[in-house]
């Protein structure tokens, strides 16, 4: 059996030991191809339009355009766009939080260790589960506003009873094969309820589903 095309990632960063460092962890692996790189997010935009990877590893502090407008570029002008991990030095930095609401994917620490940056570009691509689903809710417990009670019942009454213990199990930061083990269904039967909520909260990935879920109040923190 053919094996499939390794994943095209573009790099975005201002510095250029960053850069390298990022291509000679990413280089090693057979599935995995760096296609280009940015040195700011002004650069990154119309890099990623040309290129069309899969995935960008996104600085989320960057001169001109910092990484959030960047993602936000991105995913607006982009057909069919690349998910997006935005690279930060802290991961309770309101700035990962902004990103993770403008459409990015997930976040990496710039001292996360070589296995754990190729773990988490291969993650994002299946989009199965979240990364570092700890960290995600974390943040958006602590960033997103209080709920409002009828955002919340909103969310409910267009959500099916099992879409929406979906949600809350993804929230939970559980994988489609998780979530199937707890509903005790098929894993095909997840990815169609995943899909559907995705498509009834308007978002692109479960990350956003549950910056959404968190910020209306359908999931709150504890």
């Amino acid at each position: 059996m053919t094996a499939p095309p390794p994943l095209r990632i573009v790099l975005a960063d201002d510095e250029r030991m960053v850069r390298t460092a990022l291509r000679a962890i990413l280089s090693c692996e057979p599935d995995l191809e760096v296609v280009g790189e940015a040195g700011s997010g002004a650069e990154a935009v119309p890099l990623v339009r040309e290129l069309r990877p899969d995935i960008v590893l996104m600085d989320v502090r960057m001169p001109d355009i910092d990484g959030i407008r960047a993602t936000e570029q991105i995913l607006r002008t982009v057909p069919e766009p690349p998910r997006i991990i935005v690279v930060t030095t802290f991961e309770n930095d309101a700035y990962v939080y902004d990103a993770l609401r403008a459409g990015a994917s997930g976040f990496l620490l710039k001292r996360a260790r070589a296995d754990d940056l190729v773990q988490a570009v291969r993650l994002v691509a299946r989009s199965d589960s979240l990364l570092f689903p700890a960290a995600v809710r974390a943040l958006a417990a602590e960033h997103a506003a209080a709920g409002d009670r009828h955002a919340a019942r909103a969310l409910r009454d267009r959500l099916s009873e099992r879409e929406a213990d979906v949600l809350r199990l993804m929230a939970a930061g559980l994988s489609n094969a998780e979530i199937a083990t707890r509903l005790t269904v098929g894993p095909a039967t997840v990815k169609t309820h995943v899909a559907a909520v995705l498509g009834k909260l308007g978002v692109r990935d479960r990350t956003q589903a549950v910056i959404a879920a968190y910020e209306c109040g359908f999931v709150t923190p504890g």
